[in-house]
């Protein structure tokens, strides 16, 4: 049998916290190692249990999501954790500010259990979890707010289908939505993305949207 996957739990909702923890404990593959009603608390915490994925509130006392994300996740950070964050869509405005500081995804609190649980396990996996619809919603609600960052290049050495391919990225299309935008196989979309990561030095396709939304590559 194969390890189960640990997860730290950290809401400041009580209610919230242990009916996440309920349904991860009931997966035979996840474990939940602990929970925590503040990011304070989840720092110390994954440093001590070091947890495989990091469940995040964004508003909670003491020290916000975004903040311990970066502590947890961040660039620099020696052993990062993954963290995938979850928010409520209409309150939370923060969402883009704990991508860029280092979350490897993020859901809607109203998601269905089946959602948070395949969202654990993609983001163990290494992959990112941006689901387009709602990447389409949020980056785009938030887009105006986001400047280029002062001295960001776009001509960064991509091919012009490269920059294309970020670009619809960055819009929230999925593969195969950009396979047929573009007329190509998602295998070479999936080519495309892994080159535009390597060129760029990004970790995932999260990282891939913030960088192109901070370059002035996407509106």
């Amino acid at each position: 049998m194969t390890t189960p996957i640990r997860v730290l739990v950290c809401d400041d909702q009580a209610l919230i916290r242990t009916g996440f923890a309920t349904i991860i404990d009931a997966q035979p593959d996840l474990e939940v190692v602990g929970e925590c009603g503040d990011g304070r608390a989840a720092v110390d915490l994954a440093g001590r249990l070091r947890p495989d994925v990091v469940v995040m509130d964004v508003r909670m006392p003491v020290l916000d999501g975004i903040k311990a994300t970066h502590l947890l996740a961040g660039a620099g950070v020696a052993r990062p954790v993954k963290v995938l964050v979850v928010t409520t869509f209409n309150l939370d405005e923060y969402v883009y500010e704990a991508l860029r500081a280092g979350a490897s995804g993020f859901l809607l609190k109203d998601a269905p259990p089946a959602q948070l649980l395949d969202g654990i396990r993609t983001v163990a996996s290494g992959a990112a979890l941006l689901a387009p619809e709602v990447t389409r919603q949020l980056v785009g609600r938030y887009a105006a707010r986001i400047r280029p960052a002062e001295g960001t290049r776009n001509d960064v050495g991509l091919t012009p289908r490269e920059l294309e391919v970020l670009r619809l990225i960055a819009n929230g299309l999925s593969n195969s939505e950009i396979a047929a935008t573009l007329v190509i196989s998602q295998e070479t979309v999936k080519t495309y993305v892994s080159r535009i990561l390597t060129k760029l030095d990004l970790r995932d396709r999260v990282q891939a949207v913030v960088y192109a939304y901070r370059a002035g590559l996407a509106t």
